[in-house]
């Protein structure tokens, strides 16, 4: 790649201190980029502020990215994507029945999206500047919210085809699982600031499980008692 080449011939030309932190040089960039973008949003992340941040100068930073949207488009790969990439994991292997694998992703998200401030302050920044910024919120999208969206349609498709869920609309419940999810993310980065009563995750949490499962399963168990 061009990129990667003038990136290493540069590197070539510098001192003992740059040949032992290149290797480093980008997760440097990316962990200031998602402080950045977390604090500020996304419109007001400018790249020198990335690179302050990192101990770096603007023009570094563009050995590296080229503009701001690929500065954000490789954090998303670098810090979200595989949190998609380990609940596809958790689907392929799972061995018990639909009711607990669904339980066991919801636990994954929860850890990802709720106890890691900065996923659910990423969602929070794509969903408010959508409208402005249509091209990243779509990979955003399709890298992280789409790509979880079809793990849990397929797990809810399992329990309808085996018997155990009733026959539903498999993509409109999973968005209806998720979508809770990101609320209480959200909530960390809005509400709570400004509200004496906080949330309790775990209840939220607990409750929401609860009744998603419930709901998928209650009309089933109606139609085996009839």
């Amino acid at each position: 790649m061009e990129g990667t080449t003038r990136i290493h011939d540069h590197e070539a030309t510098q001192g003992p201190r740059w040949h032992r932190r290149k290797g480093s040089r980008p997760a440097e960039i990316l962990a200031s980029a998602v402080q950045e973008f977390v604090e500020k949003g996304y419109a007001a992340t400018r790249l020198e502020d990335v690179a302050r941040r990192a101990g770096l100068t603007k023009g570094t930073m563009y050995l590296y990215f080229e503009n701001k949207e690929a500065l954000f488009k490789e954090m998303v790969r670098h810090y979200v994507a595989p949190g998609a990439e380990r609940a596809e994991q958790v689907a392929r292997e799972h061995q018990g029945g639909p009711r607990e694998l669904i339980t066991s992703l919801f636990h994954h998200w929860r850890e990802r999206l709720v106890e890691q401030p900065q996923m659910g302050g990423l969602a929070k920044l794509v969903m408010a500047e959508a409208a402005n910024f249509p091209d990243v919120a779509a990979f955003y999208y399709r890298e992280v919210f789409d790509r979880n969206l079809a793990i849990l349609s397929q797990a809810i498709r399992r329990g309808i085809e085996c018997g155990e869920f009733r026959d539903v609309d498999a993509r409109a419940n999973a968005a209806l699982g998720l979508m809770p999810l990101i609320m209480l993310a959200q909530w960390k980065h809005s509400f709570r600031r400004v509200t004496a009563e906080p949330v309790d995750a775990s209840a939220y949490f607990e409750a929401h499980l609860t009744h998603f499962l419930r709901g998928l399963e209650g009309a089933a168990e109606a139609v085996g008692q009839s």
